[in-house]
């Protein structure tokens, strides 16, 4: 009996209460669903109000550069190339194999410098045989000179002895005729010095050609020989060569530039101008007008102007690539500075501060910036943003810190 009884409350225990709610659990999931949907909502607003879920706009960009105040009194530009008005291939006026070269490129000459040495040893031999020669004659002279002091003595001397009358008249002819020839073999000798002094002379000439010597002051451009080649002085034979060696006067340089007939009017000699090298982007040279040509170009329909530089610098060098501005007016010291300088177009008033929207990727940021003075169309930046920076051109209202940009294809 008590065996029924327990087991019949362990029966009772395993009942379900159906007075228990059973929907807690459910509520409380709701709610988690509504707080991640109201951060979820507060999330996207705050990202789209900051730009990083907006739609891209559409924007112009322009670079910092970095500009010269003399662009601003530029009247026209030009574009050319430097060029040595003082250059010479040097060569040789006889025919021989070059034995010796002292010189190469980059070498600094000066005027008479032995710069290479051809074969010689013909011209050595001509030249002492020429001294040979005239110590012969140089001899015959004293030879001469003692005949004729000789033969004075006894013409004198028979000359007396005639107008006593002692000798005969026919012994006086004979003296008189031998001192004749002794004042020629005199002036024969005298002669031949004279010739063999001519001939020494050219037989030093043409060993002198054997020397290769500098026409001026100047710097060697090119070695156009090595040793064993044959010079000669057309270089027509096969494997021959003409110069030896280009040589140009560095002082000399010049900007050759072409200029259109129809700018004429603007140009003058003596102009001043600002010449720019592709080689040396950062340095601008005073320069100005020297010579303009007095013949155009038919088929450019150009004129060649010659701008002079000023300033002499040792990093010009021929045949760079130069850009002229012609200038209305000489640049001051200050003018020559470079300046980092923006479009006005591109600052924005912010807080009674200027400030640009610097890009940077996809996305822009607003910048304050510090100005200068005017520059042209431009503005002068002292702080903020640096040459090469890229900037937002009429930035509009919907630009703000961080907004995501399309830059527009132009």
């Amino acid at each position: 009996m008590k065996s029924t009884i327990v087991e019949n409350e362990d029966l009772s225990k395993l009942k379900i209460d159906k007075s228990v709610r059973t929907f807690r659990p459910v509520r409380r999931k709701k709610y988690v669903y509504f707080v991640l949907f109201v951060l979820l909502i507060a999330v996207a607003g705050f990202l789209y109000l900051n730009g990083f879920i907006s739609p891209a706009v559409l924007v112009e960009v322009a670079s910092v550069s970095q500009v010269y105040p003399s662009q601003t009194v530029s009247q026209l530009n030009a574009s050319g190339y430097v060029v040595a008005q003082r250059k010479a291939a040097v060569a040789s006026k006889i025919t021989s194999q070059l034995v010796s070269l002292m010189v190469e490129e980059g070498s600094r000459v000066k005027e008479g410098q032995v710069m290479a040495l051809l074969e010689n040893k013909d011209a050595m031999a001509a030249r002492d045989q020429a001294e040979a020669n005239l110590r012969v004659v140089r001899a015959n002279l004293e030879g001469a000179k003692a005949e004729l002091e000789d033969a004075t003595l006894a013409f004198n001397r028979y000359k007396e002895l005639l107008t006593r009358g002692i000798i005969a008249k026919a012994t006086y002819d004979v003296s008189e005729a031998r001192f004749l020839r002794a004042q020629a073999a005199v002036a024969a000798a005298e002669a031949a010095i004279k010739a063999g002094s001519a001939a020494l002379q050219g037989a030093n000439v043409a060993l002198e050609y054997s020397q290769i010597r500098a026409p001026f002051d100047g710097v060697v451009l090119t070695k156009n020989a090595d040793i064993g080649d044959i010079i000669t002085p057309l270089g027509a034979a096969a494997n021959a060569k003409a110069a030896v060696v280009t040589i140009a006067d560095m002082s000399s340089l010049e900007v050759e530039a072409d200029v259109s007939e129809s700018n004429l009017s603007k140009i003058r000699v003596g102009q001043p101008c600002e010449i720019q090298l592709d080689a040396l982007p950062e340095l601008r040279f005073r320069g100005e007008i020297h010579i303009i040509a007095p013949t155009a170009d038919r088929s450019k329909a150009t004129v060649m102007v010659k701008v002079r530089f000023i300033d002499k610098d040792s990093r010009i060098l021929p045949e760079m690539s130069a850009k002229v501005a012609f200038l209305s007016r000489p640049v001051t010291r200050e003018e020559k500075r470079p300046r980092t300088a923006l479009n006005q177009v591109a600052l924005v008033n912010r807080g009674g501060r200027k400030a640009v929207f610097l890009v940077k990727g996809n996305r822009v940021f607003e910048t304050p910036v510090s100005l200068g003075d005017p520059v042209g169309d431009m503005v002068e930046v002292l702080e903020g943003v640096k040459a090469g920076d890229q900037v937002v051109l009429n930035p509009s209202d919907r630009l703000k810190n961080g907004s995501k940009i399309k830059v527009e294809e132009k």
